[in-house]
């Protein structure tokens, strides 16, 4: 009787053991046990064969990931060094200068320079920021992919903060460029790019504004802003639309610490492109210039003048020597058309003498003392300007 006993409670150890084991390892195989709490569970999507005529059609799922899966091949890491010069306070104190010289010069430092930015072409050019590039010795780009290659400047413009880059790489996916035109406040839109270089990353926002004028940032074109978060590493990547069309080049951001506050900038890609193929095509982006400095006509400027409305804009410098001194502008004329076409204001005026080929003689049409003159300008070229924008992420 005994070892019946012991052969019956061994038995029991043994299944209530495997039990146990089977709870952990496979726990749906216990059907019969009990859930600790019941909950709602989403059934996986069926096959369209095996879904029922009758069942209720489901509502489509809000997602943007087919945007983000078509962009995010185009989108690349730009990782670039520059030599920069150290400052001392003491040692560039012109007094010290004058006895010393150079000689006690910093050696220059070693400064690493993040971005990102967009293939457009299957031949390996990469749209970016020109702030992303500008002096740098070394540039590698990383692609979407995990490859990393060696990258060349083919040209800038430090007037729209524009850039190209090219590698000589094959298998590249380039983006798809969407109409900026179209745009509307409201959309929604996708921002890609390597933020703090933890790896690609996408965000999503809506169009804030479009054709937002910042001078000192971009005098010659207007941004589409955008709440879509843009952070320190996302210049030059993609802004696209919810289609994963490109529509922008992200490049600045307006912060009071640095980091993102709900307000970013991005070049619409109408002018990107334009841009980008002069580049290509020659090297550099050639402006005209015409040596003056020009204002909005307010309306109390306007009755002072006895002017009929407030379009235009009123010469307020002239550089000596310059075209327009050539050409006959004076101070106090009032531009209101440059080749055949009206302008509105100031930086209406600055971007159609921009858009005028160097060389080329331009008639301008001046309100001078209430009476409209015409003049002809030869066109000169304008030098670039250098960037000290400290709000480009």
């Amino acid at each position: 009787m005994r070892k019946l006993w012991l052969l019956f409670a061994q038995a029991v150890t043994l299944t209530l053991a495997a039990i146990f084991v089977v709870s952990l390892v496979k726990p749906d195989w216990l059907a019969w046990r009990t859930q600790v709490v019941e909950v709602r569970e989403v059934q996986p999507p069926q096959a369209a064969t095996a879904t029922p005529v009758s069942a209720p059609p489901q509502a489509p799922r809000l997602s943007f990931s087919e945007a983000a899966r078509k962009a995010t091949p185009s989108v690349v890491n730009i990782s670039a060094t520059r030599q920069v010069r150290r400052h001392n306070p003491i040692l560039d104190d012109p007094a010290f200068q004058r006895f010393f010289g150079g000689q006690f010069n910093l050696p220059p430092e070693t400064q690493l320079s993040l971005g990102s930015g967009v293939i457009v072409s299957r031949e390996g050019y990469i749209l970016t920021n020109d702030h992303v590039v500008e002096g740098v010795s070394d540039i590698q780009v990383t692609l979407a992919d995990g490859r990393t290659v060696a990258g060349k400047i083919v040209g800038s413009d430090p007037d729209t903060d524009l850039a190209v880059v090219r590698v000589p790489t094959s298998g590249l996916t380039p983006i798809t460029f969407g109409s900026s035109d179209q745009a509307k406040v409201g959309d929604i839109v996708l921002a890609i790019g390597d933020p703090f270089s933890v790896g690609q990353t996408v965000t999503m926002g809506i169009i804030s504004a479009t054709g937002r004028e910042i001078g000192s940032a971009n005098p010659f074109g207007r941004f589409i802003q955008t709440d879509a978060a843009i952070n320190p590493g996302n210049s030059g990547g993609a802004l696209v639309d919810s289609s994963g069309n490109l529509i922008g080049i992200n490049t600045l951001i307006f912060s009071r610490t640095g980091g993102y506050q709900g307000i970013g900038f991005a070049i619409p890609v109408s002018l990107a492109k334009r841009i980008m193929e002069e580049i290509i095509e020659t090297g550099s982006v050639a402006r005209g210039w015409m040596g003056i400095e020009v204002a909005d006509v307010s309306p109390e400027l306007a009755e002072s003048l006895g002017l009929k409305s407030t379009r235009g804009a009123i010469v307020g410098a002239i550089e000596r020597g310059s075209p327009a001194d050539k050409g006959g502008l004076k101070l106090g004329d009032v531009i209101v058309a440059i080749g055949g076409q009206p302008v509105a204001n100031g930086n209406a005026t600055i971007s159609a003498i921009a858009a005028t080929a160097p060389g080329k003689s331009v008639p301008v049409r001046v309100l001078r003392r209430s009476q409209e003159v015409s003049l002809d300008v030869m066109v000169g070229k304008r030098r670039a300007r250098p960037r000290t924008d400290p709000n480009a992420p």
